[in-house]
């Protein structure tokens, strides 16, 4: 897919808007993962009459975002993808998705969807750079009761600039609401290289099962991937998230990983500048 050029893209970097919330800007590129926009107070439903209260703002609003290339959508549920997006967004604006949130957003009128399945692959290509986004292993939750909850892919973004595009400038893994399980570790086999890595985390119950990464799980992600640099997002966002950011950083300072971990406030930044990047 073709994005937008002659426009001003901004600095390289990504921003947490809050949830799973991103807007990542990289030479040109602008993506925006996840979007959930909703406001502290207001709920939503996961489905079999299940509902959860949002508990913080995203930083920004919707309107606020800069002209995008591209969304990312690990699953379709309304903490990921909810009513403000369905309302705002622009019919034509490519999802890069699972193959079930296409037909779900088909039907609500979405027309440039990309739907893959795991391992596949698609392109953001702009005037400066281009963006390969494969979809990874991801499970919503165990065995047992998976058939209940939707699809959900991790995400790759492999990034190379216009002008070097035999060299993968940046590589960043996005884990989607996935539980740990052999798919993510699976991961590790057939990709060596991540330098950056955003883990929904939350501990997020439903029906009395954990369905998201709690801080055991997320650092066993840590350990099994090893990205040179790790940043936890999904957490304290919602009633439904049990595990607080607190017992991720608990558990990395026993696993003695602080060095790997980075932490982001809502409305904060962090660059993707030529000292972060391999270039």
């Amino acid at each position: 897919m073709s994005a937008a050029s002659g426009r001003d893209s901004g600095p390289d970097e990504v921003l947490f808007i809050g949830n799973a919330t991103l807007l990542i800007r990289y030479r040109g590129l602008t993506i925006l993962t996840d979007p959930n926009f909703i406001h502290a107070g207001e709920e939503i439903e996961l489905g079999y009459g299940v509902t959860t209260r949002r508990l913080t703002d995203p930083a920004i609003e919707i309107d606020d975002l800069p002209d995008l290339d591209a969304v990312i959508l690990s699953h379709f549920h309304a903490d990921h993808f909810d009513r403000v997006a369905e309302e705002r967004l622009p019919r034509s604006i490519p999802i890069i998705t699972t193959p079930g949130a296409s037909d779900e957003l088909a039907s609500r009128g979405f027309r440039t969807l990309h739907p893959l399945v795991t391992w596949a692959s698609t392109d953001v290509l702009a005037d400066t750079a281009t963006c390969t986004v494969r979809a990874m292993p991801g499970r919503h939750a165990p065995s047992l009761v998976s058939v209940a909850m939707p699809d959900v892919m991790g995400s790759l973004l492999e990034f190379r600039d216009a002008d070097n595009e035999s060299v993968v400038g940046l590589r960043v893994y996005v884990s989607g609401d996935t539980i740990m399980y052999e798919g993510v570790r699976s991961i590790a086999d057939r990709e060596s290289v991540i330098d950056l890595a955003f883990l929904h985390l939350g501990g997020t119950r439903v029906m009395g099962v954990t369905v998201t990464m709690d801080g055991d799980q997320g650092v066993e992600l840590l350990e099994t991937l090893r990205p040179r640099l790790a940043v936890p997002i999904h957490f304290d966002d919602y009633e439904a998230f049990k595990s607080p950011l607190s017992d991720f950083r608990d558990r990395v300072r026993e696993h003695a990983l602080d060095a790997h971990v980075t932490y982001l406030e809502r409305g904060q930044s962090l660059s993707l500048g030529r000292s972060f990047a391999r270039l």
